[in-house]
């Protein structure tokens, strides 16, 4: 009555409903890696060493500095991130910063938000009386690519606020950390996961989410096609089974951008320059990509049984230089024909 006498209209909060039927909004589907990501330490994949320091730890109530290093998609996130709730279960939010280090990697960011953070002091207990340890926890992912002044900023910082607070990094290459900062770590390799665990933690997925798939050869297919890359298997398997209502070969093939293994062959067979301009034409035309091309090119020659010890060199050396003038920026066009010009002259030439 009011928003009447105001506008002179009925708002449409007053407006009675047309059903009785309240509409609740759909929420949408979960990506599976985050859904199913490990909620405790006991449920990371293949990295017993890694996890049985850590249970010590979370037993005495310390935690050291952390340096955790390895391929990506090997568990490295979600082990500190488990880690975390278990040291400080409800109040996790409050007591851990995370900061993605390749968005904010500047010395800026260290001084501000690392500094001020660490500098707070925080009470042995929680709200409802329980303890919990009295420090805080910072983990900077993807620690790799922040910058030398930024790194050497936070081990002036790892130095002074080590009595109320823990510092976690992540990176693939530890090479990139400066010496001061892995010197004040205990460091952790997480190595790329073994095939049979893999399968088994994608096969539990699929059964949690009613996903059928045949006799295992797709999850066999996802393991090679992935690398052993946890995360990228379960975002290919999600994206295939939400795109086509069903997860197959064809389908994972097409969903993931791996080149046909029909056209690796033919790639190799070529006899003359005009198949050549063909394929290449054809090729692009197909959208795929150069890059993924030379990578299963590669694994292909080493393990190719036509192919003599002499032809297989020429190959793999000419795959390199190609590989290394796309990164660059050289053309597919170019560097494919001249790839393939390589393979004709090796088949010609046994």
């Amino acid at each position: 009555m009011q928003a009447f006498l105001k506008t002179g209209k009925i708002s449409s909060a007053d407006k009675p409903s047309s059903s009785g039927v309240k509409t609740t909004k759909k929420k949408p589907p979960a990506p599976w890696v985050e859904k199913y990501r490990p909620k405790t330490i006991d449920d990371i994949v293949d990295q017993g060493e890694v996890i049985q320091v850590l249970r010590e730890c979370l037993a005495g109530g310390d935690l050291p500095h952390l340096l955790f290093y390895g391929p990506p998609g090997t568990g490295k996130t979600s082990a500190i991130l488990a880690a975390a709730r278990q040291l400080f279960g409800d109040i996790t939010r409050d007591r851990v910063l995370e900061l993605n280090a390749s968005d904010e990697r500047g010395i800026q960011v260290i001084r501000d938000k690392v500094k001020s953070f660490a500098q707070l002091t925080v009470s042995s207990t929680r709200p409802d009386g329980r303890p919990c340890p009295p420090y805080k926890l910072v983990i900077l992912d993807e620690a790799d690519s922040m910058t030398s002044a930024a790194q050497a900023a936070l081990r002036r910082t790892m130095e002074r606020e080590t009595r109320t607070t823990r510092f976690c990094l992540i990176c693939n290459y530890v090479s990139r950390i400066i010496p001061p900062i892995t010197s004040r770590c205990s460091k952790f390799r997480f190595k790329p996961l073994a095939r049979e665990n893999v399968i088994k933690r994608l096969q539990d997925v699929c059964e949690a989410e009613g996903v059928e798939v045949g006799n295992g050869e797709v999850l066999h297919q996802a393991v090679d096609t992935c690398e052993g890359d946890m995360r990228r298997a379960l975002t290919a398997l999600q994206c295939c089974q939400r795109l086509l209502g069903k997860i197959t070969s064809e389908g994972l093939i097409e969903v993931t951008g791996l080149v046909p293994e029909k056209l690796i062959d033919e790639f190799l067979n070529i006899k003359n320059f005009n198949e050549l301009e063909k394929f290449v034409e054809n090729f692009l035309m197909e959208a795929y990509s150069a890059s993924q091309l030379l990578e299963q090119l590669s694994a292909t020659v080493v393990s190719c049984g036509h192919l003599t010890n002499k032809q297989k060199c020429v190959i793999s050396e000419k795959v390199a230089i190609c590989s290394h003038r796309l990164l660059d920026g050289g053309a597919e066009v170019m560097q494919l024909t001249d790839l393939g010009c390589t393979v004709i002259m090796a088949n010609n030439n046994p």
